[in-house]
């Protein structure tokens, strides 16, 4: 039934954050027309957590060497939180040009078939 999920970040600078997805995370991406980019991403999975709220969504990227990612991004400019082990995984927060951020984790926990 389901043949993928599209996920929308809000931006106070979407061009910027655009150049960014495109240029320096290098994730694919189509024009649908006037330079509205969207972008492919690696498999994806989806979790529920539970929660006193409805309607709270969150997204994370995830690599597969968090210490290698941080360090990559910092030659490029691009604030990383340290990162740290939360059990599941070892997380960072990157800053988008936007000033947006985005999570970013080195999975410890059984990955689903993509």
């Amino acid at each position: 039934m389901i043949n993928g999920a599209h996920m929308i970040l809000y931006s106070a600078d979407a061009e910027a954050d655009k150049v960014f997805l495109r240029d320096v995370l290098q994730l694919p991406n189509v024009d649908v027309g006037h330079g509205w980019l969207i972008f492919g991403l690696p498999p994806s999975e989806i979790a529920i957590h539970p929660d006193q709220t409805n309607g709270k969504q969150e997204i994370y990227f995830m690599c597969e060497d968090i210490q290698a990612f941080v360090s990559d991004m910092g030659t490029r400019g691009v604030m990383c939180s340290e990162p740290r082990d939360q059990g599941w995984g070892i997380l960072s927060n990157l800053t988008l040009p936007g000033g947006g951020k985005v999570g970013v984790y080195q999975p410890k926990h059984a990955r689903p078939p993509a």
